[in-house]
């Protein structure tokens, strides 16, 4: 602790600043979550709606800052903030990107009748 107080950093304020900011994007989340805007639900981007792209770009926000906050990554050396921050956002981006992909797939099935093949 007499480490951050040297560097001119207090650590309540710190933690206080982490706290407000997460808890500021919550609650946007959830309000956004109750309201559903209808301009957000009723137009899409790359076959799903606005609404769903906000609650993930968020999502996405919150975990980057807890990993920057919490695992002290503002203080490490450039190519190790890189390697575990970017390894996780490609990792989402890819999981994201199955499950709009699958998601898809699924509702064309169900949009336009099951099949059934009998060999």
């Amino acid at each position: 602790m007499a480490h951050d107080t040297a560097h001119g950093k207090d650590p309540i304020k710190r933690i206080w600043f982490v706290f407000a900011l997460l808890s500021i994007v919550t609650i946007v989340e959830v309000i956004l979550g109750i309201i559903k805007p209808a301009f957000l639900i009723e137009n899409t981007f790359i076959k799903m709606k606005l609404l769903n792209w906000i609650f993930i770009i968020l999502t996405i926000y919150k975990a980057y800052y807890i990993t920057w906050a919490f695992m002290h990554m503002e203080g490490e050396t450039k190519g190790l903030r890189r390697s575990v921050v970017w390894t996780a956002i490609f990792l989402i981006c890819y999981l994201v990107t199955i499950l709009l992909v699958e998601g898809d797939y699924i509702y064309e099935v169900y949009r336009t009748g099951h099949q059934a093949w009998d060999f």
